[in-house]
């Protein structure tokens, strides 16, 4: 293998790792379209915070803490936000630009073909055109000027500062940065937590083995599941049991089923190519919370680690914001305004995946011409049928179909198609939601915003100050109907017969969100004394039909174990299969794991192995790269030992660096410790480009303290055009 071509591979497996929507495969000739480092490209070794910024939005002051923190004081919530766009272009540009391009299909305008079928299936699902949407929505809301004070301070730093470096290797600028941008990441956050073809891969298995064979050996729900809720919590309005006939459960009981069989399955090719487009194999996040009553301080704790992919720099980007409305710190991701996980003076909030399924697929019957689609009892035309242009660097410009049916997108791969309905589809107010998180000042403050955190589909849990807790499954959950009848979501639905609608859903619109399970009969508890989240399902008899996709119960049970008692869960599935069960195909349980374990041990004594002599030496941070890594390799971490695996607390392994990607303890109104693995500053030349790693390998937690900084290092005046 050439050294070029070594490159492009690596560049290709990073990349798709740490954007969500963008195949390895799309990747592999990235590298091509570099332009040759120049002079110019060391301009961004010289790029600092200047002692004053002209802000239309009014004062400001900016102090750093020793980790690159940016601390944020302001009288006026919007000169704080400018500030806070500011900041984050400062450390972060390159990665907001890079995500903004993937989730809007214009990778490929300043990288060439290697990433169209990433910017092929981005413009075909449409985020862009649901985030103008919600835009639309947020605007209007007490969030709106916040956001598009950010966006000023973005652009603010555009204009000022030289572009960091990565803007210089691949050589192009980034254009202005707006609230739909914001709005943008929104979507991109949901889709790499919720985005999931599983029923198009459960009926491709169905279909090749046959329903009940897939049901044993892919089961839906396990023996030992460990749940998050025993049913025994108390509810809003009283306990789970007087809620228990509340919705339609009766009809939605006889309506259940494994998903296996029930449709035919879509096109093996295009099944296979949607699923590049989903979240890194092992994202997920553990969370738990104590009551007062069962600390030695008296005060709650809530400890949060989520579990997505790790690179250069991390994903999530700390910072601090103090006006009269708030006083705020914590983890945020970049292009996003607002803290989303993190404490205010009053209360600590985190969020673990769901595992909800919000996600549809559907068949339709569409005539020789494909210019209509039969629905309804009727052919009728697309709701959208037009064509887009997707430009290309060195290239021809690719042009693309993009057809909408009354469900959603309609995605096309050599002929093959499949319907998509998806809750992120239509405006969302989640970033008002997170926006009030900041300013709240109790349960009951939280409860009230959750109403409106409508996508991505999460485990929140929460404590404030005065000693209440809480857990609430956020998001909006589909009722689908079929005749009328209320069914599960895990199978392929027939689109053109009507099945598996979502009563008041309008794609790219405004939604009535009528037919969606009722705020008050999500998964919840209020006032638990200690409960834990790690994807696992989160009750074991739910009102409502939430979802299939959670994650084994290793995490949950040995997290609850530390807390609660004593339980020692099992290997699950192959472990209860029968003796004779034709998977083993005559082998006993004995030979094959004797036959695992010298596969085991011929892998450590491979070729390139030879220095294996612990488990670190294999497990390091070697994967934690930066995107541009494979042309520039001094932007990627050094490679460290790191211990965990999927099965542990600690979740990370290096065959997919995924894990921990942000790391909390809070006791709220009083002290505070993070770690981020590697450094909040994504400017190489930064000090604080990778100053926590070793910190966070170690879970050596530092301060994160709440209120105004040190000295201010950046102030922000009121300029001439602000004033008039």
């Amino acid at each position: 293998m050439t050294r070029d071509t070594t490159r492009r591979a690596v560049l290709a497996s990073v990349l798709a790792a740490g954007s969500a929507g963008l195949a390895a495969s799309d990747a592999a000739d990235l590298l091509d379209s570099f332009a040759p480092p120049s002079g110019e490209a060391w301009d961004a070794a010289d790029r600092s915070l200047p002692e004053t910024v002209e802000s239309p939005h009014g004062a400001a002051s900016v102090a750093r803490d020793e980790f690159g923190v940016p601390q944020v004081t302001a009288d006026a919530e919007p000169a704080a936000y400018f500030a806070v766009g500011y900041c984050q272009a400062f450390d972060r540009l390159f990665a907001m630009d890079l995500q903004r391009r993937v989730m809007r299909g214009r990778l490929s305008e300043v990288i060439g073909e290697a990433t169209l079928d990433s910017d092929e299936f981005n413009v075909a699902m449409g985020f862009s055109d649901a985030a103008e949407v919600t835009w639309d929505a947020v605007a209007e809301t007490r969030a709106g000027p916040l956001v598009e004070a950010f966006a000023d301070g973005v652009n603010a730093a555009m204009e000022d500062l030289p572009l960091p470096l990565e803007f210089e290797l691949i050589g192009y600028e980034p254009e202005p940065w707006t609230p739909v941008d914001s709005m943008l990441m929104e979507k991109q956050i949901s889709w790499t937590l919720t985005g999931s073809f599983g029923e198009l891969r459960r009926a491709l298995v169905a279909d090749r083995l046959g329903a009940e064979r897939a049901e044993t050996l892919f089961p839906t729900q396990y023996d030992h599941e460990y749940p998050i809720l025993d049913g025994t919590e108390t509810r809003l309005g009283g306990t789970r049991e007087s809620a228990r006939h509340a919705g339609e459960r009766a009809s939605h009981e006889g309506a259940r089923g494994s998903g296996f069989g029930s449709a035919d399955p879509v096109d093996p090719a295009l099944t296979d190519w949607l699923s590049g487009f989903e979240s890194p194999t092992g994202v997920g996040s553990n969370s738990w919370v104590v009551s007062g009553d069962n600390t030695a301080s008296g005060t709650p704790i809530v400890a949060y680690d989520p579990h997505l992919s790790l690179q250069a720099p991390p994903l999530w980007y700390e910072q601090s914001v103090e006006t009269p409305e708030r006083s705020v710190r914590g983890a945020t991701f970049s292009g996003v305004p607002f803290v989303i996980a993190g404490a205010n003076d009053r209360g600590a909030w985190s969020f673990t995946n769901l595992g909800a399924d919000v996600l549809d697929c559907y068949r339709y019957e569409i005539d020789d011409a494909g210019e209509r689609y039969r629905y309804d009892g009727e052919w009728r035309p697309f709701e959208v049928d037009r064509r887009e242009t997707i430009p290309v660097a060195g290239g021809e410009d690719r042009e693309l179909r993009v057809r909408r049916t009354v469900h959603g997108p309609l995605i096309e791969r050599e002929g093959r198609t499949v319907g998509v309905a998806w809750t992120g589809h239509t405006a969302t107010r989640t970033t008002t939601a997170i926006e009030a998180y900041g300013r709240s000042e109790g349960i009951d403050d939280l409860l009230a915003a959750t109403r409106d955190f409508d996508l991505p589909t999460q485990n929140l849990v929460y404590a404030d100050a005065g000693g209440r807790t809480l857990y609430f499954a956020t998001g909006r959950l589909p009722i689908r109907r079929t005749d009328g009848e209320v069914v599960d979501g895990d199978r392929v639905f027939d689109g053109s017969a009507g099945e598996g609608e979502w009563a008041g859903f309008e794609p790219f619109g405004e939604s009535s969100w009528e037919g969606f399970v009722p705020f008050e009969e999500k998964p919840h508890a209020i006032d638990p004394a200690a409960l834990s989240t790690a994807n696992q399902r989160p009750i074991d008899d739910p009102i409502h039909y939430v979802g299939v996709d959670y994650a084994t119960p290793y995490r949950g049970a040995r997290i609850a174990d530390r807390l609660v008692e004593s339980y020692y869960p099992s290997d699950w599935t192959l472990a209860r299969l029968p003796d004779d069960d034709p998977l083993f195909d005559g082998r006993s349980r004995g030979d094959l794991a004797v036959a695992a374990l010298r596969d085991a041990l011929d892998e450590v004594g491979g070729a390139g192995s030879e220095d294996w002599q612990r488990y670190g030496d294999y497990n390091t941070t070697r994967a934690m790269g930066h995107p541009l890594g494979g042309e520039a390799p001094f932007l990627n971490y050094e490679e460290l030992p790191a211990d965990g695996s999927p099965a542990t607390v600690k979740n990370y392994r290096v065959e997919s660096s995924v894990g921990s990607s942000w790391r909390m303890v809070v006791r709220p109104g009083t002290d505070a410790t993070a770690v981020l693995p590697g450094g909040n500053s994504g400017d190489y030349f930064s000090e604080h480009y990778d100053d926590q790693l070793r910190r966070w390998l170690g879970n050596d937690q530092r301060p994160m303290p709440l209120g105004a900084g040190g000295d201010p290092v950046v102030r922000f005046e009121r300029s001439t055009e602000g004033s008039q």
